[in-house]
């Protein structure tokens, strides 16, 4: 099972490499990536939440639903934005039990490849608009927090080192 890297964490700030094609090691990855996700109770994942900097992420934005709709973007870009923008609260796996209310374009169009080497372009809006952003800014190197203010980014990081202290301790 794939360990969920914890804020801060260096590797969590890196720009993701891109993959030139998907082979089956990678599609074991994205396999244990679902599994991590799901495990985690989460909606997306990232490569580099589980320590690989590759331009790979999973989503699954009706994870808590009864029907899921699994999905992996691999060298995922934006192509397309809406100018409506739309507020929601966020939540990060690397950033248990913290929450903060980010403002993102409503409505996107995606290319990326899927698992099977195939181009795909995909038109979303609201939440799975917002997974996908949030997903594509890890392999950016980009935090959620990194969306706040100074002083609610750097509470918020105070809070991750005294709870990264905690666990080791705990170990």
């Amino acid at each position: 099972m794939l360990k969920i890297v914890l804020a801060p964490d260096p590797i969590l700030k890196n720009v993701c490499e891109p993959l030139e094609q998907v082979d089956p090691q990678h599609k074991l990855l994205i396999k244990d990536m679902f599994q991590a996700m799901y495990e985690a109770n989460g909606v997306g994942l990232a490569a580099p939440q589980v320590g690989i900097n590759k331009r790979i992420f999973v989503i699954d934005p009706q994870a808590r639903e009864e029907i899921q709709t699994p999905m992996a973007m691999i060298n995922p870009k934006i192509i397309k934005i809406s100018n409506t923008l739309t507020t929601f609260e966020e939540g990060c796996l690397s950033f248990p039990n913290h929450y903060a209310e980010l403002e993102r374009p409503e409505e996107i169009t995606v290319e990326f490849l899927d698992e099977n080497n195939k181009k795909q372009i995909l038109v979303t809006k609201d939440f799975t608009s917002r997974v996908i952003q949030h997903e594509l800014d890890h392999l950016n190197g980009i935090l959620f927090v990194d969306h706040l203010s100074r002083l609610k980014r750097d509470v918020i990081i105070r809070k991750m080192k005294k709870y990264k202290k905690e666990i080791k301790q705990n170990e």
